[in-house]
């Protein structure tokens, strides 16, 4: 029997498809006025906000991938990560200074986390970047919490029954990051060779971290 647990669950009733997506055409012009508002009252400038859409995008996984991989190489940064995560990502170079908290959960042969944002898309765009569209679809938020294994499945991640899922919810104070388990086999591989290991999926813990062939 799997002990599947959610943290601060919340109740919804959408069962739709994980993939679904609803366009929301209000939000854009809801961002054009006040992104030309706050120009035109002087509060920011054209080029204030292009600056923080490139920084932004220069934010990918793949810092992500590099702190997990740095993780399973170096046991005593692993301890300061699980200790404090975002002290941690500073020492790679990452600027969390405007983020919120971040902790780091690790995956076991035991224990299998899984993270969602119930009430909006809350994630650590500092080391993750942009969340993908399904991460703040209301199927994902609303089933991932109910019936996580399930859920899990639809991202061809299959667990076994005794492993126990735990569902965690992101908030505005604090984001997770999920160190995945070490795939077997790796032993002696460098850090930029683990990297390519670990997605971005895995590190949400709907996927696991790709097994070398």
């Amino acid at each position: 029997m799997s002990g599947d647990h959610h943290d601060h669950l919340h109740t919804h009733d959408d069962h739709a498809p994980i993939g679904a997506t609803e366009p929301r055409p209000e939000y854009a012009r809801l961002e054009r006025a006040v992104r030309e508002l706050l120009i035109a009252k002087g509060v920011l400038t054209a080029e204030d906000i292009r600056k923080q859409i490139e920084l932004m995008d220069s934010r990918t996984p793949a810092m992500g991938a590099k702190i997990v991989a740095r993780a399973w190489v170096d046991p005593a940064f692993k301890a300061r990560l699980m200790k404090d995560a975002k002290a941690a990502a500073d020492e790679m170079g990452v600027d969390t200074s405007n983020s919120a908290t971040v902790v780091a959960l690790e995956n076991t042969p035991a224990r299998h986390h899984v993270v969602v944002c119930t009430l909006c898309s809350c994630y650590p765009k500092a080391i993750l970047g942009v969340p993908p569209a399904w991460y703040k679809s209301s199927a994902y938020r609303a089933r991932t919490v109910k019936e996580p294994r399930k859920v899990l499945a639809e991202f061809g991640t299959f667990l076994p029954d005794d492993v126990e899922i735990r569902v965690v919810d992101s908030t505005a104070d604090m984001r997770y990051l999920v160190v995945p388990m070490r795939p077997a086999g790796t032993e002696g591989w460098s850090e930029d060779r683990l990297a390519a290991l670990i997605g971005r999926d895995s590190m949400i813990g709907t996927a696991l971290a790709t097994t070398p062939a």
